[in-house]
């Protein structure tokens, strides 16, 4: 008998008939043997539809009673699931996030889990009850509502395991598993049977939407095995799990890629001690994060500085670079929010040499210009124009050997 956590986001619970498929779904796996504890998003809409109101009331509500009014879509979903399993005969019973007492720092709105007290759920699952959790909230150290922020149901659902526990934390979603790059782009895209914690935060990190990446930092920092499912059909799935020796050696996993990138470049700064704190540190303050940066220096003692922002705040961090220019003498500012982001991303990069010259060559050959370019230990970024991003894409997907009809062959 196993323990297992599985979580259902929000258009897996959509309706009362898919709240009835995940009672269906729960109950086969509990007469299976299996120990379970659920955790479920609102459903689809219904965070919108109360922000919505919320801001009716007020276009800047108060976080503390926005939590307040935006825990309840979670509340209804347990209520809704724990009735369908009990009418399936199966025991069930719900409990928020409050009641199981997660337990959060006071951050409203984006709150970080501090610790889980799990006794209550285990009583409940000693006594052969499926235990049903609303995800995304908790409550403070004072007893007030929070939520964890987009997305925060798959971290309660890794949360809860690591404090079970639980042999699988099994996320079920509108997708079946995790694929090389997004199958709307590439058509021959294939379902990765396993990739690593590491592989799989990257790929979140760096555009992929098909997890949170603080639920993979979670799982990964508490080794709790993940696994992506559809709750919409059978199979495998996808799991996410450490790195072992007799994994298959795969030079890349996959390809992520950002259509939400923009460029900023400040041209002739006088080259000197300082400079990138003077540029970077206003665009901080001014809450704008900064992903790839490229320095270079010029001849006449000056220097070119070029970063990427999110496309949102493009408009205001040229508005900040200008105002920096101008103090520091810079002879000009442009930028360009035409462009996106292509990575390859792959544990294999650790012990094999030449992949960065394979991705140059394949994107050279079909005439597309690298504007930036940025590395790690298991990923090559580069910056190309937007107009290219979908031919770039299926370009690298062939060239390393992720299509689905010559998966045994990749290149290097």
């Amino acid at each position: 008998m196993a323990l297992i956590v599985q979580k259902f986001g929000g258009t897996s619970v959509g309706s009362v008939e898919r709240i009835l498929n995940v009672a269906q779904r729960v109950h086969a796996a509990r007469r299976h043997g299996d120990d379970l504890v659920v955790v479920v998003s609102a459903m689809s809409g219904e965070t919108n539809r109360l922000l919505g109101l919320a801001h009716e009331i007020d276009p800047e509500p108060a976080p503390r009673e926005l939590d307040v009014i935006l825990s309840t879509g979670e509340q209804v979903t347990i209520g809704l699931l724990s009735m369908a399993l009990n009418r399936l005969g199966c025991p069930a019973r719900s409990y928020t996030g409050a009641q199981v007492r997660i337990l959060t720092d006071s951050a409203h709105n984006k709150a970080r889990i501090l610790g889980i007290d799990e006794q209550r759920m285990r009583d409940d699952l000693n006594q052969g009850r499926v235990v049903v959790v609303a995800g995304f909230q908790g409550v403070d150290e004072h007893g007030n509502i929070t939520t964890l922020g987009r997305g925060g149901s798959d971290t309660t659902a890794v949360a809860l395991a690591a404090a079970l526990k639980a042999d699988e934390c099994q996320i079920y979603t509108d997708v079946d598993g995790v694929y090389t790059t997004d199958p709307r782009v590439v058509a021959s895209a294939r379902r990765l049977e396993r990739i690593t914690f590491e592989e799989m935060l990257e790929m979140a990190s760096l555009g992929s939407k098909v997890l949170q990446i603080r639920s993979v930092e979670f799982a990964g920092k508490y080794n709790v095995p993940l696994r992506v499912l559809s709750s919409f059909g059978e199979g495998p799935g996808t799991l996410i799990t450490y790195e072992e020796d007799d994994m298959e050696e795969a030079l890349i996993s996959g390809i992520a890629f950002n259509r939400d990138e923009a460029k900023l470049t400040i041209l002739g700064v006088p080259d000197r001690p300082g400079v990138a704190s003077h540029i970077l540190g206003p665009i901080g303050e001014a809450n704008i994060e900064v992903d790839m940066i490229i320095q270079n220096v010029g001849a006449d003692g000056t220097t070119d500085f070029t970063f990427t922002v999110h496309r949102n705040d493009y408009t205001k961090a040229l508005r900040l670079l200008e105002k920096i220019a101008g103090e520091l003498g810079a002879r000009e500012v442009n930028g360009d929010d035409r462009i996106v982001k292509i990575s390859l991303v792959g544990v294999g990069m650790r012990s094999h040499a030449g992949i960065a010259g394979t991705m140059f060559k394949t994107l050279a050959d079909e005439g597309i210009n690298i504007r930036m370019i940025s590395t790690s230990e298991i990923k090559i970024s580069v910056v190309v124009d937007e107009k290219y991003l979908e031919l770039g894409v299926r370009a690298l997907h062939t060239a390393f050997g992720l299509d689905n009809d010559n998966k045994d062959s990749q290149a290097g």
